[in-house]
């Protein structure tokens, strides 16, 4: 007689319905104390017997757990209903499209434990033909935040998207920097309209502010005298420490920083409170915003953004090709050219790195390194070089 199975090793069995052989494991048990089993079919004992050895590795490793019937679809959903709290409104709404638009009719109805490398590589290099490099990556991040989630609810042991690449996208239109006269020309253009899109442009222009951090600023960040007397002397200033973001913080922690304004941002500025106070008497209240409605509101991107293009269509450029964050880029840009130091740029512009400046604006970022041949004509200098000694068997 054959010996008896240990507790927890599963059974085989005939199950004379099907007239097949059944070989069946326990995973776990819900929350009423049901058992919970994953089972599966042979024609013959044995080969039902090498299947309950599959199901046990299976379980083992991780492969199984008790949601067998949880979909991509469940897992992402749930995400986006429990896994975004504290994210502004748009946030969410753009996460939500992209998962209703290219994720959830492609894969939503595949169980998430068959889930494979291969069906995320597949989703993402069909998408990259239409979609942008940036579009892809958060995709996958959707689809990983949503299995990571997933597991810590037990209903998969694995993140495989993890292991996926992400596809180069379609090429999109790439961030530019406008030129030392182009930017006198927007300036110009700027400095003849009205007071706040002034403002707006040229201190954005003069300090490499982020638009979102520009749409925040509040008179009270905002210091036109600077303190002269102090030791060492305090020039005026423009304390970048706020955001349009849900929570109002900066885009990173080194993100908040106070950033010295050049003499036509100081005269931008004081146009613009002259000008605002004549409007509205409670300028004097320093928490108002700086770039504001005349309700006294936070202005809106697209706002920003029409009449940022009306004034570089009056600088002799075409508006429809320039946004305002590339205000930034040109800081950058003009920086480098005149020989600023990366480091220097980095800090002036709020980035955790060099890398990230050199990353995001490589393209603006001075092509030639100086400094290194300076020095080594120095060491080495030119014209000494020494009279190549002949052996006698020619020139190699």
């Amino acid at each position: 007689m054959a010996a008896r199975r240990s507790r927890g090793d599963g059974a085989v069995y005939w199950k004379a319905s099907r007239k097949r052989w059944i070989a069946e494991i326990t995973i776990g048990y819900d929350g009423r104390g049901k058992r919970l089993t994953r089972s599966a079919s042979a024609a013959t004992k044995t080969e039902a017997k090498d299947k309950l050895k599959e199901l046990q590795r299976d379980y083992d490793d991780g492969l199984i757990t008790s949601a067998g019937n949880y979909t991509v679809g469940d897992a992402v959903t749930y995400w986006l209903t429990y896994g975004l709290s504290g994210r502004d409104k748009s946030t969410v709404g753009m996460y939500r499209t992209y998962a209703d638009t290219h994720i959830i009719p492609a894969l939503g109805k595949r169980k998430l434990r068959e889930l494979t490398v291969e069906d995320v590589e597949m989703l993402l290099a069909d998408k990259s033909v239409s979609l942008s490099t940036r579009s892809l990556r958060i995709i996958h991040s959707i689809l990983s935040r949503s299995v990571k989630k997933a597991q810590a609810r037990d209903k998969v042991r694995r993140n495989i998207v993890l292991l996926a690449e992400v596809p180069e996208g379609r090429v999109g239109r790439p961030s530019k920097a406008l030129t030392l006269a182009q930017a006198e020309a927007v300036l110009a253009a700027a400095e003849r309209g009205a007071a706040r899109m002034r403002a707006y442009i040229v201190v954005s222009l003069l300090t490499g502010a982020r638009t979102e951090e520009m749409r925040a600023l509040r008179w009270c960040d905002v210091d036109l005298t600077g303190h002269p007397d102090a030791t060492p002397a305090v020039p005026p200033n423009v304390a970048l420490v706020r955001s349009v973001r849900a929570t109002g913080d900066t885009k990173t922690r080194k993100s908040r920083r106070a950033v010295e304004a050049a003499g036509r941002a100081v005269d931008a500025l004081s146009a613009l409170s002259d000008a605002r106070a004549c409007e509205h008497p409670e300028i004097a209240d320093c928490t108002c915003l700086v770039f504001a409605t005349r309700n006294g509101t936070a202005l809106e991107a697209a706002n920003v953004r029409r009449d940022f293009r009306k004034v570089v269509d009056a600088a002799g450029l075409t508006g429809r090709e320039w946004t305002p964050r590339e205000l930034r880029h040109s800081f950058v840009s003009l920086l480098s050219d005149d020989g600023v130091p990366i480091e220097r740029i980095s800090r002036l512009v709020g980035h955790r790195s060099t890398t990230v400046t050199e990353t995001v604006y490589r393209k603006q970022l001075r092509p030639v390194v100086q400094g290194g041949a300076g020095t080594m004509n120095r060491i080495f200098p030119a014209g000494q070089a020494s009279a190549p000694e002949h052996s006698g068997r020619g020139d190699l």
